[in-house]
């Protein structure tokens, strides 16, 4: 038997940020998977966690797992596989340090990933979105701080690891014209900004209070902003939002609702899927095309481009008597056929 404990701690602290370079948000759904792992498996095998041997994290306890992550804690299929991911990802990384292991991870490689519904993307309306830029009240600094946030995220389709992340020296402070981003897959883009995003940043920057953070936002401790106080942030001013604009309750507006605010505002501006994936940082086109799914105004110009076919106008006529006396018999008077 093999013990789990050092294997998972040298994978967790040294392959992920070191060799891999993943970023802290990713290491630490990691983490937070093997900690929901090791809990269960401890739970159902009755041994401390850090007594746990590889060997016993076997295929069918890892399924049981992934079916106890969907039906007593409500995951999503999403979520599932990216748990399984995490855990697939472990088990490559033990294939050359622990060659007895070598069966046991094909096996847990084995398992399928579920399919997902592809549902339409959530966005906010221009009228619903210029409600909830004006709701931060800006004569407090919070609230400046508040509209700026609201206002880059938007404007440049940030994600909100992106925002929280961003720091001071990404800014362009001279001219105020431009924001450098380090997105998703070590991915760096240079987005223009907005004269009015650009006075949003400049009224936050003056009142920004002095700190040793080097990030952007800072929270009332004068700290970087996380992602929960962000979140937290944005259902505040929904909430105001909704007071004038009701429509806007209907909607769960989550961070990453702006972000693909930013996408169908794009599109509906330049009719261009590529430079919305441009915009937005994607890897590949095939992540920008959810948009075209959701765009009403793309099926309404090939419904206009297409000619209806044409049917031929005729009624019913019985090949036989008693087929024509059933037919008038069953019908009701006054019936138009």
């Amino acid at each position: 038997m093999t013990a789990l404990a050092p294997h998972l701690e040298s994978f967790l602290r040294e392959h992920l940020p070191k060799e891999r370079r993943a970023s802290q948000h990713t290491c630490e759904a990691y983490a937070q998977c093997f900690q929901l792992l090791l809990c269960f498996a401890a739970d159902r095998l009755k041994i401390k966690p850090a007594k746990i041997e590889i060997e016993r994290l076997d295929a069918p306890l890892i399924l049981t797992f992934l079916g106890h992550l969907e039906k007593t804690r409500g995951n999503s299929a999403r979520t599932r596989n990216a748990r399984l991911a995490a855990i697939n990802s472990f088990f490559r990384y033990l294939e050359y340090r622990v060659p007895s292991c070598l069966d046991q991870s094909r096996r847990i490689h084995a398992i399928p990933v579920k399919k997902t519904d592809q549902v339409l993307v959530s966005y906010l309306t221009r009228k619903e979105l210029q409600t909830l830029l004006d709701a931060p009240d800006t004569s407090i600094v919070s609230g400046i701080r508040d509209r700026a946030m609201l206002h880059l995220t938007f404007a440049a389709g940030m994600r909100v690891s992106e925002l929280v992340g961003l720091r001071l020296d990404q800014i362009d402070r001279q001219s105020m014209s431009s924001v450098h981003i380090m997105g998703k897959g070590r991915r760096e883009r240079v987005l223009p900004l907005w004269k009015e995003t650009a006075a949003a940043i400049k009224a936050w920057l003056k009142v920004r209070p002095a700190s040793g953070a080097p990030e952007l936002f800072l929270n009332a401790r004068g700290e970087a902003m996380t992602r929960s106080g962000f979140e937290y942030i944005l259902q505040k001013h929904v909430a105001t939002a909704a007071r004038s604009t009701p429509s806007i309750a209907k909607k769960r507006v989550s961070p990453h609702v702006l972000r693909h605010t930013c996408a169908m505002h794009t599109l509906q501006a330049t009719r261009d899927v590529r430079k919305v994936s441009l915009w937005l940082g994607h890897a590949a086109l095939q992540s920008t095309e959810v948009y075209l799914r959701a765009d009403p105004t793309e099926k309404l110009e090939a419904l206009a481009a297409m000619a209806p076919p044409m049917l031929k106008p005729g009624r019913f006529r019985a090949p036989d008597k008693l087929l024509a006396m059933l037919t008038t018999a069953g019908g009701k008077p006054g019936y138009a056929k």
